[in-house]
This record gives structure tokens, C-alpha cells and sequence, in this order.
């Protein structure tokens, strides 16, 4: 069997029912939006006069907001079967919240817009997932080189502004989010609906199979390992520009991140074929702790910033890629968009939210050197929490993405 569906120019050959640019186009646009905000929004905001503790607030509200509407919205959709139509109200209700942030710059003002596109725009990627793994039914396997073209939107958007904001003003980064914003919106109106397939264990109350030992250690290990991005999705860019670090080297290093993403994505079938998902995240938990300490005490050096920045090929790319092939193993049928949802919500939403805030309270008091060294020791405590209740039953066999 092929180990993917590449290039894209003879997808038709393999899988003629696939609508692989439309699903590729909405992963392109919903992560270079994500591009523009992660490595610059703080800086936006920064801007704007807003302190530490502000700015902590404002951009966890970013996550704030996963720990409920993806449940909502997953659960609305897992009822009802209209998983594009929920996207589709999702990506508009986002572009108009959003527009609001060319009304008002108050710290209120700014948290309400925020929560607001928050609750939109957190709705979209857990669907959409579900909806993708649908498509390519038992070729799953192809999951990577769809979601790859994410990691090209965050790419081109990271480089791009970077460059920009050496020679115009921050103040034109709601510009370029806005956008992004429609780019999401005018793909999500074309994606089509996905079959649900039935499965036998869609009886089963979506509590029973959240409370299994395995899956309740995934997501709690899932959340540690959000908490300790945090403070790099928050103040990474600040604290490299407060090294010294032009804006354009902070774009070139978040790309480099997701460039080394995308290299993961693109051998993940035969990392897949060779290791374990279990086995997998837990040596990324492991070059998690890593990763952090190299960033809290070398960031003086620029050899070990960039080579910590390497590292983003396993602390996301296959920790991403493992986390979902779990959780689809675990949640199945009926239940699919609903895992999704308890997957963002519990990690990116609850974790995100504890990682935003926390940073934002110790970086102005213990320093960032320590904020950085205490989402190490989240990683830490991630890979503690699954190698010690994470295989207390047997896993089916692992989904290649």
C-alpha cells in the first residue's frame, strides 16, 4: 500500500471522491491565521500599552474559550449529522466578531472581541478533522499531507510578516488577521459533508469511554503538555525580541518550526509503520523538557535558539500527529467530532488557559528565564502522567496518519 496520496496531482487516480484542495485550502488559511497570531498578536498588543499580566489574559482568551464551545459545538453536530453548516456559521460568526477590533483598543473592549472570535473560532478545527479522517476512511494514512498545508499557510504568513513588521507598522496586523479570516470562511463554504459511519460502539455514553484509565491520562497528559506552550505561544517573540532578535529572525524561527512540522508530517506513515503512537508521545514529552530548558537559558546563544527551534518537529509534529491518531482510535463512530472537541478542549482549551495565565503572572515576577524552565517541568510532569496510566489496557492497532 502507498504510504500517501502525493502528489496532489494524481489524487484523482487514487481516490476520485476526495476533495483534497478544498480540505487542504481550509487547513491552509485556519493555520496561517494562526500564523499571524501566535508571533505577533503580543506584539499587537504590546503596542497598544497593554502590560505582562494583560497580555497573558487577553491571548489566553484565545484558549479560554476551547474549554467550552468545541463541546458545544461538537456535540451539536455529533446530534445533528450537519458538521459543514456548524463550520460554516463558525467561520462568519469569527469575521464579525473579529472586525471589532478596529472600533475600540481598550483592555474590555480588546477582551470581549477576543472571547467572542474565541468561541467562534474554536469551533472550526475539531470538526473539520473529524470531517477530513471521514473523507479518507480507511486511507487515513493521508491525513498528513492534507493537514501539511497548514503548516505552509502558518509558513508564508510567519516569514512574510516578519519582514513586514521591520519596515511598516505593527498596527497593520488586523489587516492582514482580517484577511486570513475570510480566506477561512470562503473555504469553509465549500467543503462538503462527510459520511458518518456507523460504529458498535456508538451506544456507549461518550463518559464511559472518556473515563477509561488510557484515554483520561492522554488527555490529562495532553493538557500538561499545552501548559508548557503557554509561555511560548504568549511571550516567545517578545522575549527574542527583548534579546536583541529583529523581527524578521523571529519569523525565520517560528518557520523553522514549522517547516521542521512539515517534514514530520510528510514521513509520519512510515514513523507510524515502525513506532507506536504511545511510544511516540511520550518522547516527544521527553524533547519537550528539552526544548525548554534550551530556550530559558540559551537564548544568548543563536545556535541553541535555533537548533531548540528544531525541536517543534516532535514537541507538535509528531506529538500532534500521535495524539490524533489516539484519540480517533479511541472515539469512534458517533463520537468522533465529540473526541475531537474533548481533545481541544481539554488540552488546548484548559491547558492553553492555565499555560497563557500562568506566564503572564510569573513572567514579570519570577522572570522568563524561570517561566520557561517551568513549562519544562510540565512536559516533565506530561510524561510521568502517561507512562504510568497511559497502557493499563491494550490499544487497537495504530491509525496511520
Amino acid at each position: 500500500m502507498r504510504a500517501a496520496l502525493w502528489p496532489p496531482a494524481r489524487q484523482s487516480e487514487f481516490m476520485p471522491n476526495l476533495p483534497y484542495w478544498r480540505l487542504s485550502g481550509f487547513y491552509f488559511f485556519y493555520f496561517a491565521f494562526v500564523g499571524a497570531m501566535s508571533p505577533f498578536w503580543g506584539l499587537y498588543l504590546q503596542s497598544l500599552a497593554f502590560n505582562a499580566f494583560q497580555i497573558g489574559v487577553l491571548m489566553s482568551l484565545l484558549q479560554v474559550m476551547r474549554i467550552f464551545a468545541p463541546n458545544i459545538w461538537g456535540h451539536i453536530a455529533d446530534r445533528t449529522g450537519r458538521r459543514t453548516a456548524i463550520v460554516q456559521i463558525a467561520a462568519l460568526g469569527s469575521v464579525i466578531v473579529f472586525a471589532g477590533v478596529f472600533f475600540g483598543s481598550s483592555f474590555w473592549w480588546m477582551f470581549a472581541v477576543m472571547a467572542g472570535l474565541s468561541f467562534f473560532w474554536s469551533a472550526s478545527l475539531p470538526l473539520v478533522e473529524a470531517m477530513t479522517l471521514s473523507h479518507l476512511g480507511e486511507r487515513t494514512d493521508a491525513y498528513g499531507r492534507i493537514r501539511l498545508w497548514g503548516s505552509i499557510g502558518f509558513i508564508i504568513v510567519v516569514v512574510g510578516l516578519g519582514y513586514a513588521f521591520d519596515f511598516v507598522s505593527i498596527a497593520w496586523l488586523p489587516w492582514a488577521v482580517l484577511l486570513l479570516m475570510l480566506g477561512i470562511a470562503a473555504f469553509a463554504r465549500v467543503i462538503p459533508e462527510a459520511e458518518i459511519l456507523p460504529h458498535a460502539g456508538d451506544h456507549v455514553p461518550v463518559w464511559d469511554v472518556l473515563k477509561r484509565p488510557e484515554v483520561a491520562s492522554l488527555l490529562a497528559a495532553c493538557l500538561l503538555m499545552a501548559v508548557t506552550h503557554g509561555p511560548y505561544y504568549t511571550f516567545y517573540s517578545i522575549y527574542l525580541v527583548d534579546h536583541g532578535y529583529d523581527k524578521s529572525t523571529v519569523g525565520w524561527l517560528w518557520a523553522l518550526g514549522v517547516l521542521c512540522e512539515i517534514g514530520i508530517f510528510l514521513i509520519v506513515p512510515r514513523i507510524f509503520a515502525r513506532v507506536t503512537p504511545r511510544r511516540l508521545i511520550l518522547a516527544s514529552f521527553a524533547l519537550a523538557v528539552l526544548r525548554f530548558l534550551l530556550i530559558a537559558w540559551g537564548v544568548e546563544s543563536a545556535w541553541v535558539v535555533w537548533g531548540a527551534q528544531t525541536l517543534h518537529a516532535f514537541t507538535f509534529g509528531t506529538y500532534h500527529a500521535a495524539a490524533v491518531a489516539l484519540i480517533h482510535q479511541h472515539f469512534r463512530g458517533r463520537h468522533q467530532a465529540r473526541g475531537q472537541a474533548l481533545y481541544t478542549s481539554i488540552s488546548y482549551g484548559i491547558g492553553g488557559t492555565i499555560g497563557g495565565l500562568a506566564s503572564g503572572l510569573t513572567w514579570d515576577t519570577l522572570g522568563s528565564a524561570w517561566t520557561f524552565t517551568l513549562a519544562a517541568v510540565s512536559a516533565a510532569l506530561a510524561w510521568v502522567v502517561y507512562a504510568l496510566w497511559g497502557n493499563t489496557k491494550s490499544v487497537p492497532a495504530p491509525v496511520k496518519l
